[in-house]
């Protein structure tokens, strides 16, 4: 299973458009917040997938959950923005509140700043931002042999 993880969008539709058709093998979009409105989108005009988001700190006015957990294929995702976590500063809290969960998996946003690792059982991805010049995003792999990670540019 494919999933395309989008974060950091900032009203940016032309740029996220152009992330998900450079994925059509992703069944699963998680927009790891600040994009509230383009998550949105995504349902109303790629309803071949699931969508999942989470708020962030400039979804004012939102409903929406800050933080979410799903499990697919098996494995616990944690999907959060970061800004709650203090992700600007330092990751430990999220990697914390993430094996706290038992999760497999964290994804978030907030820095902007792409970063994938793997540490201690935990898959951590943050897809930077789907917006602008240099805009990136990520996917997750979930296959019988394990879990791959991987950050794009937008092209």
């Amino acid at each position: 299973m494919r999933i395309l993880v989008v974060s950091d969008t900032h009203g940016d539709l032309y740029t996220l458009k152009k992330a998900v058709l450079s994925q059509p093998k992703a069944e699963v979009v998680i927009h790891c917040g600040d994009g509230e409105e383009q998550a949105q989108w995504i349902r109303e005009n790629f309803k071949d997938k699931a969508v999942i988001n989470v708020r962030g700190n400039c979804d004012w006015c939102s409903n929406t959950p800050a933080t979410e957990e799903i499990t697919l294929e098996g494995k616990k995702i944690f999907i959060t923005h970061g800004h709650l976590y203090k992700a600007k500063m330092t990751l430990t809290p999220l990697y914390l509140e993430a094996k706290s969960r038992n999760a497999d998996i964290l994804c978030f946003g907030h820095t902007h700043i792409p970063t994938e690792n793997y540490s201690d059982g935990l898959y951590v991805l943050n897809p930077g931002s789907c917006s602008g010049y240099g805009a990136t995003y990520g996917y997750i792999d979930i296959t019988p042999k394990g879990i791959m990670t991987n950050i794009l540019k937008v092209k």
